[in-house]
Order: C-alpha cells, then sequence, then structure tokens
C-alpha cells in the first residue's frame, strides 16, 4: 500500500540585496503535510477530537508550516491497523490506544493501561518525570516508530451488562467485548472475550451477539447509544484506573523534521493529552446522571468478582514475564506505581476518605 503522503518544501531561493540596507536572504517557508489516521468513529468527539484539536494546535503554533489531515478509523485502514500502517510508511502518523497491539507484544499495556494499574496522574508522572518515555521509544523504535501521550480517558467504567453480575459464577461464558489486558484477565474467570472497534459494539449488543461490553465511560457510552442495549453499567473500572493513547509517526518521518518541528510536535502532543484527560473530567458526571435518568442501573462489582479479576490479571502477567519487553518494563512501572501509591495512601486518599464518607 503505496499511500504515504508526506510531502515536505523548504524553499532555498535566494535574492539579491538591492541596497546595503536589505536582507540578503528571504526565508522561504518550510510545509509538511501529514496524513494521521485514528483509530475512532468522527462521533466520538472527545477521541476523534482530541486528534483534530492536534492538528488545529500544530498549524497554529508553526504558522502552518505543518498541516494534519485526521481520518475516522476505517475511513482509509481499519481502527487497529492503523500502527502497521505507520510503521510501513504507508501514512505518516495516527492517535490510537497502544493496548490495541498487545497482540504484538505486551508490553504495549503498560502505555495505556494495565489492570489495577496507574491512575491518571500516575501515568502522567511515569511519563514524564519516570523513565516511561525512554521504555516507550525503545519499545517502538522495534517497528520504525515514535510516539508520545495523545490523551488519557482518566478512570473508565467496567462494562455495560444484561445481566446483573453477583458473583463469579454469573461470569462463565458470557461474551463480552473488552480490550486490552483487561479482557485477557476476564477471560481467566471465564468470560468469552471478542474483540471489536467502538463503532461496532451497539450494533453487536442490539443484535445480541455480545452480553455485555466495555467502550470508555458515561459520557463516550451515551453517544454510542449503550444505555439502549444494555440494563446495567458496573463501575469500577478495574481493568482501566486510567487510559493512556498516543499519538504515534513513523520514524523515517519523524527524524525528517528539523530540531524545531519536532519539539513544536510534543508540545502539542502534551497540550493534547491535557485537552482530552480535562474533557473526560468534566463531561462524565454530567453524562452519569443523565444516564441515571434514563433509567440505567448503576452498580459496584461486589468484592468477590474483582477478586476474581484480580486473579486473572496475576495469571495473565505471570503469562506475560515470558516477554522479554514486558519484563523488562516492569520493574519500572510497577516500583513507581507502589512509591505513588504510598503517597496518595498517606495524603490525597486520606483527603478523598474522609470528604466522602460525609458526602451524603
Amino acid at each position: 500500500m503505496d499511500r504515504r503522503g508526506f510531502i515536505k518544501g523548504a524553499g532555498t531561493g535566494l535574492v539579491a540585496a538591492g541596497s546595503i540596507n536589505a536582507p540578503a536572504v528571504i526565508a522561504q517557508p518550510r510545509r509538511f503535510r501529514l496524513n494521521m489516521l485514528t483509530s475512532w468513529p468522527a462521533s466520538l468527539d472527545n477521541l476523534y477530537g482530541t486528534a483534530e484539536y492536534f492538528a488545529e494546535r500544530i498549524e497554529a503554533l508553526t504558522d502552518g508550516d505543518v498541516r494534519v489531515r485526521t481520518s475516522p478509523g476505517g475511513a482509509e485502514v481499519g481502527p487497529v491497523e492503523v500502527y502497521d500502517a505507520v510503521s510501513s510508511g504507508a501514512f505518516e502518523a495516527c492517535h490510537t490506544a497502544p493496548y490495541y497491539f498487545i497482540g504484538k507484544n505486551p508490553a504495549h499495556g503498560f502505555f495505556t493501561s494495565l489492570p489495577f494499574g496507574m491512575t491518571l496522574e500516575q501515568q502522567n508522572a511515569w511519563m514524564t518525570a519516570g523513565d516511561g518515555q525512554a521504555l516507550w521509544n525503545e519499545l517502538n523504535a522495534q517497528d520504525n516508530l515514535i510516539a508520545f501521550p495523545g490523551g488519557n480517558t482518566s478512570a473508565q467504567c467496567g462494562g455495560w451488562f444484561n445481566v446483573r453480575i453477583n458473583s463469579p459464577a454469573d461470569l462463565q461464558g458470557l461474551r463480552m467485548r473488552f480490550p486490552g489486558h483487561g479482557g485477557r484477565a476476564m477471560a481467566k474467570a471465564g468470560v468469552n472475550i471478542q474483540q471489536l472497534p467502538g463503532g461496532e459494539v451497539f450494533t453487536a449488543m442490539e443484535r445480541g451477539a455480545l452480553d455485555a461490553a466495555e467502550w470508555v465511560g458515561p459520557y463516550d457510552d451515551q453517544i454510542l447509544g449503550m444505555q439502549d442495549v444494555a440494563q446495567y453499567y458496573y463501575l469500577p473500572s478495574w481493568a482501566e484506573p486510567s487510559a493512556m493513547l498516543g499519538f504515534y509517526f513513523n520514524l523515517d518521518v519523524w527524524s525528517g523534521f528539523p530540531a524545531d518541528i519536532q519539539a513544536q510536535i510534543r508540545a502539542c502532543c502534551a497540550e493534547a493529552n491535557n485537552w482530552m484527560a480535562a474533557q473526560y473530567l468534566a463531561k462524565n458526571p454530567v453524562a452519569l446522571e443523565s444516564l441515571k435518568s434514563q433509567g440505567v442501573e448503576v452498580l459496584d462489582f461486589p468484592d468477590s468478582v474483582l477478586a476474581a479479576f484480580r486473579n486473572g490479571a496475576a495469571a495473565v502477567h505471570e503469562e506475560d514475564m515470558d516477554n522479554e519487553d514486558y519484563a523488562r518494563i516492569y520493574p519500572n512501572w510497577s516500583a513507581f506505581r507502589d512509591r505513588l501509591r504510598g503517597w496518595d495512601q498517606v495524603n490525597s486518599y486520606r483527603y478523598r476518605e474522609f470528604i466522602y464518607r460525609d458526602a451524603d
């Protein structure tokens, strides 16, 4: 597939000085045009909207030197084929979720979410002040890619179900859409996991091909119409206490950018990362109340079910430790997570515990 649309033009024309006071050189503007695939339906204005936000900001920041054309998932290639399309050089960039590619290498999961893993704040801290970005660079370079944090959904939800989940026995044989390591952990607990892009989840639930599905959280789930095809909405998201997305660039294309353009792209990725998180944190509470008003029952997973998920996650972890990259990254990731959890337990957790204890 030869659809690479990267165009680089740098003017080098010289204009001789007409007088001693005239400039010797008139610089011509550089032009970089990028095709950015995404894994998202255009209707999801937080997910697809983050790619659009990046495109708007990089054009503004570079005064038009960099322009990005975004494409919804499926418009150019399939939503989960974007990684290979950019790796091969057929396209220059994509916006997607790293854990969609754990089938290639389970270590990709560290850069979206692992079950019982990091919160939004902890993930951002690992990527920015820890070794997360350097470790991600090493992993992605194997496929001729480089990527930067490109949004975070914050805490997601546990999923939509058409049966009550009162015990681990209720999970047996359940047909559910659930991506990433969380889906693998649920499979260990007896769930029949099926992988579908977000744009296909509603139809599968409506037709009865699925008994349950997890997407993101109240705001996006309401847009997809999940409240029309499922009755019970479960919390919390043990599998995705946050979910980081990424802006991926073909490494050859990236290496061809001047240093200032690289810096501007990274700055816009960071802006977009913050923008998405803020959107979800602001919109999810409003959407959840709206879902409740429509008759959706919001329920908590029983502790016995969460324990079954945790056991499943532990089994998945043991399997993945056979992977060299996973085994190399895990000690760094877990040590950073545990340090931050210790601080959270004596500080922020205690504050929240006090506030919410008397909330009612």
